[in-house]
């Protein structure tokens, strides 16, 4: 796989605010989170996900994949940052700034993985 090396990767977020005021908005807000976090995303504040890549093409396939599972009310915007750009944000917790480097977690996908493999051994 090819790294972007103007950017060092990529951060995709997705941030969205969708209805919640009946059990059935409440079931697709839902399903659409959950969909985020099967594909990876972190959630980094309420309704605000984060997704590293180390190329910008490594977006596309999730971009189009929310794009197929939209909500049918509410606001989704979808914003590309470089990783530079994310590790220039600033960041605060109780009006505390937060000084930790944020790393991508290169084992995000095998610990996604690895209790869906488990779950299919226990099984067999």
């Amino acid at each position: 796989m090819k790294k972007d090396e103007d950017s060092g990767g990529m951060w995709c977020l997705v941030m969205f605010d969708l209805p919640v005021g009946t059990k059935s908005e409440r079931h697709e807000a839902t399903v659409f989170r959950n969909l985020l976090l099967d594909m990876g995303y972190m959630m980094v504040q309420f309704s605000v996900y984060a997704r590293y890549t180390p190329t910008q093409s490594g977006n596309r396939s999730t971009i189009n994949m929310i794009k197929k599972h939209l909500p049918s009310g509410g606001k989704v915007r979808v914003l590309h940052i470089s990783d530079h750009q994310w590790a220039q944000s600033l960041r605060y917790v109780n009006n505390v700034p937060q000084h930790n480097t944020e790393a991508p977690d290169v084992f995000t996908l095998f610990d996604y993985l690895l209790p869906k493999i488990v779950g299919i051994l226990t099984f067999l």
